[in-house]
């Protein structure tokens, strides 16, 4: 068993620290200060995403948002795009699974074949 208290790990602002990373899945902490964000994006894999300190909010392209603090939790869909900003300082857990995903850059080129990229 390995374990963390994600609100006292010393994580730099800015730099995503990945806790684990394997093919079911990857944890990685965010230190998002206040006012910056993740510009909108997606990733090839679903995600939840888990505000463990501050307050966020999120937003999609379609107008949907979601705002809170630590408790938060949203699920992306595979390519779903989306964009955090953070109200407040904040900490946000971010689940990938499987990792990588359909079609990610890191998997190997027969995978990424069979996946029609």
């Amino acid at each position: 068993m390995e374990s963390w208290n994600l609100n006292e790990l010393e994580v730099q602002p800015r730099q995503p620290e990945v806790l684990d990373s394997e093919s079911e899945g990857r944890a990685i902490v965010i230190n998002l200060p206040k006012g910056d964000r993740l510009q909108e994006h997606q990733v090839h894999e679903r995600a939840w995403l888990l505000v463990t300190e501050g307050d966020v909010e999120i937003s999609t392209p379609d107008g949907t948002r979601a705002t809170g603090g630590a408790g938060l939790l949203a699920i992306f869909d595979p390519a779903e795009r989306h964009e955090v900003q953070a109200a407040e300082d904040s900490r946000i857990l971010l689940v990938l699974s499987p990792w990588p995903g359909d079609g990610h850059p890191s998997q190997p080129e027969e995978v990424r074949e069979r996946a029609g990229e």
